[in-house]
């Protein structure tokens, strides 16, 4: 509908030889919203939301004068619905809210309706990301292996996808194999500035034009924060207001307030944007930011690329906010035009920012924050977070002792250190804090350039030294665009990092969401057999206990390069600030800075094989899919052709029993709490993502249905089966329920 526009702030704008409507916030500042040009960035594209989409009811004029009061106080407790423009979605989370829709759809048809009618009503895009794992890894044909097993386990998922992406309007899927969805979305959804056709009453006459509009999003993962580095406000929630918002529904938010963050100052050389990161996450959860917007500011901003920014923007779920966020500037126009935006595309980004107040310069004010941090980039050191919280920062010099530290307080070892038990079958033994996983993983880092490269280089350094990676680490590496594989082929640096183990696994979130495949039998043996605490490194976000793999207990956030570095070392127990990583072909010690790339040598590689090109050859196709994706038949027309016999997809049971007449919702009465939980309890504890146990009851589910244990997959694979999920609710290995006196898996 078109908006009541109380204080008549419809214009018109055009660029080149295009003309676009849009919502004016400089109109609406002078016809009555005062002062809302000195409102963080973040703010006024939630303004301008609720601009063009007063209706009266969802959004009122009292809603739209609750901006002017907040530049007062820089707090509001007004409840506003946000309409984002459209929604991302990765397979795990996904799946049961396509489940849903084509559940809808098979009760509409059994109330008599039109099954057409349902439909998404703002543009979706589920990128198929979570599903492939590492149970190959080391070789050349790693990568070719491991999507062979993911196709072979995922079949009915895939099926059901295919048939979604035909029969629904406004949906559409990129297959596996692509990349990963936040870097996707960063590297080719976002627009930045959004259109699209719409009713608009503009100089008093009513017509259709091409609306111009922030890009916003919301995601069915919580790290869709990522794209508020390419100033595209969004986040993740949950999968019932996904699917409100896939159905024109708003999203209900109390007006945040924002903290600020002003950068000053310069990373030094050798410092990456992982260290950076880790350290604004400990930061931001040391002063509390839940339920608030981030954004950053300052002349500090001048030395992030838009990889760096989003780098940042990726971990606001880690830091606790709602977003991170960055506004336009020149480095965003500059990024859209590297990555093969149409030039009428960046021409309006540039147009609108500036017209709407929304563009960054040297000279821009600084916004009203609710409050202001302060981040010089000159002291940002060199940094690991672990080993269960990502949190947890940990400068590198300081792992060492941090480790011993753990191995005390939170494993109860701390007489163990030296222990050293055999591995069946090999010649060397294993230890507490031997690193068994070396994981480049993850859209946290993969999407830059800079941290990747560094990793290629220093893998090349180290080769040409003669150092290898330890016998006991199972390496990968996972990137999250195909964009990557580009640029370490064209670089030679992916021969480098095959040398050391870092082979091409797959194009996904792999080791991150928990999907780092098993260990080696004997070195799983030797860990649980002998309650060993063993090492995880990874270029992730998250590494809470029990989410990375079931037998690794110490869990290490890190940039690329040292997760390069670590699998040399092969142990938590080594200073790699000081001791050596090993020797050289001539027995001399090698020690981390003499393999560190420089930043004059990284950027020489992202400057030769990094081109707009790569971007243009790599997205051309992304929503066709590799030839397993081609052969996969499909099932059904408007309604889904559902399978009794699947223990992925199933129809749920939330309409049965439906009729025209709704009858009224009964009360709970007399519930029971049946488990307390403490403060640290996360997502990965109430519905787990990982491996299923052959113990649990999702496990005894499946066996009573013929699938055998190494079938069994993830339990993010299988949530579109209520069946497994209801018995999945808090099983996650480490779960504490302080109303037993132990640890307890439901």
């Amino acid at each position: 509908m078109t908006s009541l526009d109380s204080f008549k702030c419809a214009r018109t704008l055009k660029v080149g030889s295009k003309t676009y409507a849009y919502y004016s916030l400089p109109a609406a500042e002078k016809n009555g919203l005062k002062g809302i040009s000195r409102l963080p960035f973040s703010l006024k594209v939630l303004l301008e939301n609720l601009l063009r989409n007063e209706d009266g009811r969802s959004v009122t004029k009292d809603d739209l004068l609750a901006f002017v009061q907040w530049t007062k106080a820089k707090t509001s407790d007004r409840d506003v619905a946000f309409r984002p423009a459209r929604v991302l979605m990765q397979d795990f989370t996904g799946v049961p809210a396509v489940v849903d829709l084509a559940a809808m759809r098979d009760a509409m048809v059994h109330l008599g309706g039109d099954a057409k009618k349902i439909n998404p009503l703002v543009p979706v895009d589920l990128v198929i990301d979570h599903s492939v794992g590492v149970n190959f890894f080391g070789q050349a044909d790693s990568f070719k292996k491991n999507v062979e097993e993911e196709y072979k386990q995922n079949q009915e998922r895939y099926k059901f996808l295919k048939w979604a992406q035909r029969s629904f309007e406004n949906f559409r899927v990129v297959p596996p194999g692509t990349g990963i969805c936040h870097q996707v979305n960063l590297e080719y959804l976002s627009q930045t500035v959004w259109t699209a056709p719409g009713q608009i009453k503009v100089d008093g006459k009513e017509q259709t034009l091409e609306i111009a509009y922030p890009d916003t999003v919301v995601g069915t993962d919580s790290h869709t924060t990522m794209v508020n580095g390419l100033a595209v406000l969004g986040w993740g929630v949950g999968g019932i207001e996904a699917e409100a918002a896939m159905l024109g529904q708003p999203y209900s938010m109390v007006l945040p307030e924002v903290i600020g963050v002003k950068l000053t100052g310069k990373l030094k050389e050798g410092i990456t944007a992982t260290d950076l990161v880790l350290t604004v996450t400990q930061m931001l959860r040391k002063r509390g930011v839940v339920g608030k917007f981030v954004e950053f500011f300052g002349p500090g901003l001048a030395g992030l690329t838009v990889a760096d920014r989003a780098t940042i923007g990726n971990m606001a779920p880690e830091y606790g906010a709602t977003c991170g966020f960055f506004p336009i500037d020149d480095d965003t126009l500059d990024y859209l035009e590297d990555t093969n935006r149409s030039k009428d595309r960046i021409d309006l980004v540039k147009a609108y920012a500036q017209t709407q107040g929304m563009f960054r310069g040297k000279s821009t004010p600084d916004p009203v924050f609710t409050e202001v941090l302060k981040l010089d980039l000159n002291s940002i050191e060199p940094s690991l977070a672990g080993p269960k919280r990502p949190q947890d920062r940990v400068a590198l010099k300081e792992v060492k002792t941090g480790f011993s530290q753990s191995m005390d307080k939170e494993f109860n070892k701390a007489s163990e250190m030296a222990k050293r038990v055999p591995v069946t079958g090999r010649n060397h033994d294993l230890g507490h804090g031997d690193v068994v996983i070396a994981a480049i993983t993850s859209c946290t880092n993969t999407s830059n350039p800079s941290v990747m490269v560094a990793a290629g280089l220093l893998a090349k350094k180290a080769a040409a030294k003669g150092l290898k990676v330890k016998p006991w680490v199972k390496t990968s590496l996972a990137p999250g665009s195909q964009v990557v594989a580009d640029y370490y082929e064209k670089s030679g640096l992916q021969k480098e990092l095959d040398t050391l183990g870092f082979n091409l696994v797959g194009f996904g979130c792999t080791t991150c969401i928990g999907n780092s495949g098993p260990l080696p039998e004997e070195i799983s043996e030797a860990i649980n057999q002998n309650d060993l605490v063993a090492a995880a490194v990874l270029s992730g976000n998250r590494n809470f206990e029990g989410r990375v793999n079931a037998d690794v207990r110490a869990n290490y956030l890190a940039s690329p390069p040292l997760v390069v570095a670590y699998a040399i070392a092969g142990s938590m127990n080594i200073d790699l600030a000081k001791g050596a990583l090993g020797v050289d072909k001539k027995g001399k010690k090698v020690f981390l800075k003499d393999i560190w790339p420089t930043t004059r040598e990284i950027n020489s590689v992202i400057r030769k094989c990094i081109t707009k090109d790569v971007f243009k050859r790599k997205y051309a196709n992304v929503f066709k899919g590799d030839t397993q994706w081609g052969k996969i038949a499909v099932k059904g027309g408007l309604t889904f052709d559902w399978d009794d016999r699947s223990t992925y997809v199933q129809n749920p049971p939330y309409f049965d029993g439906m009729a025209k007449k709704q009858r009224p919702i009964d009360d709970i009465v007399d519930a029971r709490i049946l488990g307390l939980f403490l403060d640290s309890i996360t997502t990965d504890h109430i519905s787990p993502a990982g491996s299923i146990k052959e113990a649990s009851p999702a496990g005894e589910y499946l066996r009573d249905h013929q699938v055998r244990p190494k079938d069994f997959n993830q339990y993010g694979t299988r949530r579109g089966n209520h069946q497994v999920m209801m018995r999945g609710t808090f099983a996650n290995i480490r779960i504490k329920n302080q109303m037993v006196p132990r640890i307890i898996t439901w």
